[in-house]
């Protein structure tokens, strides 16, 4: 989702080719033996990380100013979405999965590791809320490359338990989630597409406007 939402931000064509990792063409082996997604191939450039590729497209065509935030400077943005990738990501990844991690479930079950992994994420939850009490966007009153790279992963926390989320006192995140995904942009990239096939025609991303 980062990627796409760098791609229509930049006002920029691709071709989009959607995989499903259970099932990864060949194609995408070649192009990066790893085998993650999303991979941007651009002529002899390869780009397999996501938060690459957004940097990458914004630095071709930015005219929203993503790269240039109106309150701190890029290296800023990317200090704050390193701590997402890191200590969010990885409780994130326990409180929505504790399965994936039988291992280090203690006694007190799934539930109870989710849990504390939840509060663990509610925590830099709070620091966001905290910065978004005093703008209406990460770095200041316009969308910047940290919202578009952050709030994917606030979303994936909402919805493992949307009611409880609803319910935590951070007013002003959940109206910056809300504002998120209620924008044009998030309901363009979210189109779902069929998995890619060498015969299938191409798709052109991102779609027109409505």
């Amino acid at each position: 989702m980062r990627a796409r939402l760098a791609i229509a931000s930049s006002e920029q064509q691709c071709v989009l080719r959607e995989v499903v990792l259970r099932n990864k063409p060949q194609e995408l082996l070649v192009a990066s033996p790893k085998g993650t997604v999303p991979v941007l191939v651009a002529g002899t450039k390869i780009i397999d990380e996501s938060l690459d590729i957004m940097q990458w497209v914004l630095t071709q065509s930015d005219p929203e100013s993503l790269l240039r935030p109106s309150v701190g400077d890029l290296l800023q943005m990317l200090e704050l979405v390193s701590e997402n990738d890191g200590q969010f990501k990885q409780a994130l990844d326990r409180y929505k999965y504790p399965q994936r991690y039988a291992e280090h479930v203690a006694a007190g079950g799934a539930d109870e590791y989710a849990s504390y992994h939840r509060e663990q994420a509610a925590q830099w939850l709070q620091s966001l809320e905290q910065r978004l009490s005093r703008y209406p966007y990460l770095f200041g009153a316009q969308q910047s490359l940290a919202d578009l790279a952050i709030a994917p992963f606030v979303r994936q926390f909402a919805h493992t338990d949307l009611d409880w989320f609803n319910e935590q006192p951070w007013p002003s995140l959940i109206i910056w989630l809300k504002r998120f995904t209620d924008s044009p942009r998030f309901l363009r990239v979210m189109e779902k597409y069929p998995p890619w096939t060498a015969q299938q025609e191409k798709i052109i991303f991102p779609p027109p406007r409505p």
